[in-house]
């Protein structure tokens, strides 16, 4: 519990509507969208601008007061749960979009901004900001770059962190930073930018980024191929991509998925199909109907049973709309959703979705696949209830083989949704313990006191490392 004398700094900072500790507000910001994670803060605060969050900074520095950078929420590693209670920073107050530079093709934004926002700002002027996670209509900038968030178009158009040209970072001292910039070439000593993006809110508060945005393509067609064998659909990702041809979109959904997503969308999903692929492509006219016509070939000679092109806008959004629909589709099954994000090279797809029924059946636990096939970024989703605690226990044991499979086939144990607190225990199974090290000496080096979104990524030394 932080002293009063505490919260009236706060108050005097930020302004008394803008400091909550009452036990609504404190339960509110508990807990994120990771399943059994869930801790109370001590106070939650909204900030105005970054002069106010160095000053809020300062003060939990010199207090040892833990902070936690919070978005939308929509974490999926208990990133933004405060496990160690503190404050839980919100962006409210910080959501405008400052600038769009045309001349340099960038935007300007506060963390508060929605993602969702950005895309229909840059759309407006003829601009494309591709990052698109599936939360994108609900999800802040902020927490994207926190995170490094993928998305759907991450096969062609990549992830956050490559449309992150300069950052303004409020440090864990107060001190207020600038990295990057609106430029093609900056190797002006360490890439900064590189190192806060996806650092989950462990070494500083992002105050404000530049992004970069690129000309919107001129068409965009989807498509859905339906399998009989999970196989030979996995094997169509990697024909197409072996064929020089990368999509915007290459989605993969199982057969139990599919139902799922179906009986919450209506929109005439083919439930019969033991997978279907989902497909979009876009660039010149010309291109696309030739990309499209010769993934439409690979489709069929690997398998596919029926290939079926949109023949509208409508029909096409649709589909995607049904796509980003998976996980909430999913969550109406069990009182408990746990959605992992396994990747591994394009060319092991299969045997990692075999690999991860296998290890359902193995412990008798319901889990779902989809995911960005194109780039090995598989999302298994297992459906239990956190109140049947032995369930509850072979789902843990059963997430730990599948992120050790996947590390076997030279994969990593998460694709795009961050390590948080929930993946901790699995990171030494991708970097080492010489890696965790390296990580560890630079936290200890930016933030001593160890203030910046404590328990997530990695220990504070190797001792308080569970399961390792």
């Amino acid at each position: 519990m932080l002293h009063e004398t505490v919260i009236e700094r706060f108050t005097i900072i930020v302004g008394k509507e803008n400091v909550k500790y009452d036990n609504a507000s404190l339960l509110a910001y508990s807990y994120d969208s990771t399943a059994q994670y869930q801790a109370l803060p001590d106070a939650v605060i909204a900030p105005r601008n970054t002069e106010e969050v160095s000053q809020i900074v300062e003060i939990c520095n010199e207090q040892k007061i833990p902070i936690v950078p919070r978005g939308s929420g929509t974490n999926l590693c208990a990133g933004t749960t405060p496990l160690e209670g503190g404050v839980v920073l919100l962006f409210k107050n910080m959501n405008e979009i400052l600038e769009i530079d045309e001349d340099n093709l960038t935007m300007t934004v506060q963390p508060g901004v929605y993602t969702k926002t950005i895309f229909e700002a840059a759309s407006q002027i003829g601009l494309f900001y591709p990052p698109d996670p599936g939360s994108m209509h609900i999800s802040q900038i902020g927490g994207n770059i926190s995170e490094n968030s993928g998305g759907l178009r991450g096969l062609k158009y990549g992830v956050t962190n490559d449309y992150v040209l300069g950052l303004e970072v409020v440090l864990p001292n107060g001190e207020i930073i600038r990295t990057g910039g609106k430029l093609a070439k900056d190797v002006a000593g360490y890439n900064l930018t590189e190192l806060f993006t996806g650092s989950e809110g462990t070494l500083g508060i992002i105050t404000e980024a530049i992004l970069k945005l690129i000309p919107k393509p001129e068409t965009t067609k989807t498509m859905l191929a339906l399998y009989h064998d999970l196989e030979e659909a996995a094997k169509t990702v990697s024909a197409i991509i072996a064929n020089r041809i990368i999509p915007v979109t290459l989605e993969f959904l199982d057969q139990p998925t599919v139902k799922v997503v179906e009986d919450f969308a209506q929109i005439g999903l083919p439930t019969e199909a033991k997978a279907i692929l989902l497909i979009e492509q876009d660039g010149a006219p010309e291109v696309v109907e030739r990309d499209i016509d010769k993934i439409s070939a690979l489709c069929r000679e690997n398998g596919a049973f029926d290939v079926t092109v949109a023949k509208t806008v409508e029909e096409a959004q649709a589909l995607m709309t049904a796509r980003r629909a998976a996980l909430s589709a999913l969550s109406r099954l069990m009182p408990t959703t746990i959605l992992e994000d396994a990747t591994v090279p394009r060319s092991e797809i299969a045997n990692m979705v075999n690999a991860i029924n296998e290890i359902a059946e193995k412990y008798n636990v319901n889990i779902c696949t989809f995911g960005h096939a194109g780039d090995g970024n598989l999302h298994p989703t297992c459906l239990t209830d956190a109140r049947n605690k032995e369930e509850i226990a072979r789902v843990e044991k059963a997430f730990e083989e599948i992120f050790k499979k996947a590390v076997e086939l030279g994969g990593t144990i998460t694709g795009e949704h961050g390590v948080g607190a929930m993946k901790l225990p699995y990171l030494h199974l991708k970097v080492g313990e010489a890696g965790i090290e390296v990580m560890r000496n630079i936290k200890q080096a930016i933030d001593p006191n160890y203030i910046m979104n404590p328990g997530k990524m990695f220990a504070r030394n190797k001792d308080e490392v569970v399961n390792e």
